[in-house]
This record gives structure tokens, C-alpha cells and sequence, in this order.
């Protein structure tokens, strides 16, 4: 079974995560732009990252036989530094008309100060304008509230629902999410949060339409193969293959595929591990590089 992780951070994985995944069964990922743990103190930390996302990363994924999406956006944490926000707003439309960015993301609040409610907002138009899927980060304090008012500011745009992705979703907020009519993303972490058991009896309850589960792997305590783990345990509860395919797979090609720049034509590759990223590879002295003529996974 092929899959797609629609929400993991790569940038703070190693190449082991992405063997994994390629061994795992996935084909393709999305990666948000996000902080980094700590704020960024000049605009030109946020243009050295956005080109890494569009640039190193894409080549990396594709050294290991994936193909590497990402969005593109001023996440709310750091829209709260209003100075840097403003010179950050200039360099997202240089980035979003980029191939592989299939969305702008992730974006919405965290405190929902006011700062955040206005660069979340000058994003919504920013994606309206360049006809991009938004990808809506939920806020981990008052969830249920601030995922409501990310949808009610959504409509205030006269966004099109269907080009929302709510990430981060909980019990409390799925059915407000689908009953509006976006996309509903879940993210599985070990342990904490919205686990691979309770997304299980989600699905059961509202069925494997719009809902799609991610990773969200960073530098914190995280499963890069959160994915792949949920979809073995959906098989093992009773689900069917259609169920899983819907949420492990086909409902984030549809979600980002409307970007006009992600397709399943993407996922037949070639990997050779010979080629470099100016001038750099993967490979460290001694290694043997795989080369894999045409690639395909089914």
C-alpha cells in the first residue's frame, strides 16, 4: 500500500527516517514550514530555510525514492514579532509560485493574539490569490476555540472550505471540521496527544472521507512512521483497505493535489545516490551509492 505522511518536518530528521519511510511504504511528503524551537531573529533565516525546503530537502527525499512537497507561511508563533513579520510577508510570494509548494502553511494561531489574527489573515488572501490549499495549524491551548475561529476567519475570506486542511484535530473538533467542509488532519504522537487507538475509533464514527493522518516528526519526541504504524493498526481493527487508503494516502493527494503541482505521475522515480546538491551528498566517505533504474512503488 502506498502513503503519504501530509505533515512531517524532515529538516530535523535524519536520512534514516527516510529509508525508513521509503521502506515503509511511503511515496510521498509534505513538509510545513514551521519555527525551529527558537524565534528567528532575522529575515534572512527565513529565506535560507524556505530555499532549503524548495532546494536540499527535495533533493534528499529523492536520493531515498520519495517525493518531497512542502507549504510555504509564517507560522504564528513567530507572527507575533511584527517587525520580521512584515519583511517575512515580502518573501512568500517569491517562494509559494515554486515547484513542490503545494500549499500555504502552516499557518493560523497559537495564543490568538492579534498579531496572529492578522498575518493569518493576509495569508488567507495570500493563498486565495495564488490559488493554493491553506494549511491551518490548530493551537495546543483552547483548542476547540481557536479551531473555530480559524474556520469562522476562513469564511469571513469566502475561502473555498474545500481548500482547508485543519491540522492537529482532536475529538472535541472533528465534526465541526467536517461538517464545514474541510479537510480534517490528525496528527499522531507517541505517547501524548491524539493517539493511533483514538484516530482508529474516529474513522469508525465518521467515516474515512476528508479525515487524513500525519506525523508532524520535528526535533521533539516524535514517530516519523506514525503513519505507517496507524495504517497497519486500522487493518488490524476491522477497517477496510478502502478506509486506509482514503486516510493514509488518497485524501492528502486530493487535499494538496488541488495546487495544481502534486500528482501520482510524481511517484515514478529513478534513485541514484551519485548525483550531488551543489556539490553535496548524501553519502559519507566509503559508502556505496544505490542506483535504482525506474523506480515504481505499487
Amino acid at each position: 500500500m502506498m502513503m503519504i505522511d501530509p505533515h512531517v518536518h524532515m529538516t530535523s530528521r535524519t536520512t534514516d527516517d527516510y529509508e525508513k519511510l521509503r521502506n515503509a511504504g511511503v511515496v510521498a511528503i509534505i513538509e510545513p514550514s514551521f519555527w525551529l524551537g527558537q524565534p528567528r531573529t532575522e529575515v534572512g533565516s527565513f529565506k535560507d530555510y524556505f530555499s532549503s525546503l524548495i532546494g536540499w530537502e527535495r533533493f534528499r527525499a529523492s536520493q531515498f525514492g520519495i517525493k518531497h512537497y512542502c507549504t510555504i507561511g509564517l507560522n504564528s508563533k513567530e507572527a507575533n514579532n511584527e517587525a520580521l513579520a512584515e519583511r517575512v510577508m515580502e518573501l512568500l510570494p517569491l517562494y509559494l509560485c515554486k515547484e513542490g509548494v503545494v500549499g500555504v502553511g502552516e499557518i493560523g494561531y497559537d495564543d490568538q493574539t492579534a498579531a496572529e489574527d492578522k498575518y493569518f489573515r493576509l495569508q488567507i488572501e495570500l493563498a486565495k490569490e495564488m490559488q493554493l490549499p491553506i494549511q491551518v495549524h490548530t493551537p495546543h491551548r483552547d483548542k476547540k476555540k481557536g479551531t473555530s475561529r480559524s474556520m469562522d476567519v476562513c469564511e469571513e475570506h469566502k475561502v473555498d472550505m474545500s481548500m482547508v486542511v485543519i491540522d492537529h484535530n482532536n475529538e472535541e473538533t472533528v465534526k465541526e471540521v467536517l461538517d464545514r467542509g474541510c479537510w480534517a488532519a490528525f496528527t499522531i504522537y507517541p505517547a501524548t496527544k491524539m493517539g493511533n487507538e483514538r484516530l482508529v475509533e474516529i474513522v469508525k464514527q465518521y467515516g474515512s472521507e476528508r479525515i487524513m493522518v500525519n506525523s508532524a516528526a520535528d526535533w521533539g519526541k516524535s514517530d516519523a512512521l506514525a503513519v505507517p504504524k496507524t495504517a497497519a493498526l486500522m487493518l488490524e481493527k476491522g477497517l477496510s483497505t478502502l478506509d486506509v487508503e482514503r486516510v493514509c494516502y488518497r485524501n492528502a493527494l486530493d487535499a494538496f493535489g488541488r495546487s495544481g503541482k502534486m500528482q501520482e505521475s510524481d511517484w515514478i522515480t529513478s534513485v541514484d545516490q551519485r548525483n550531488r546538491f551543489e556539490g553535496n551528498s548524501i553519502l559519507r566517505g566509503g559508502q556505496e551509492p544505490v542506483v535504482e533504474e525506474s523506480n515504481i512503488i505499487r
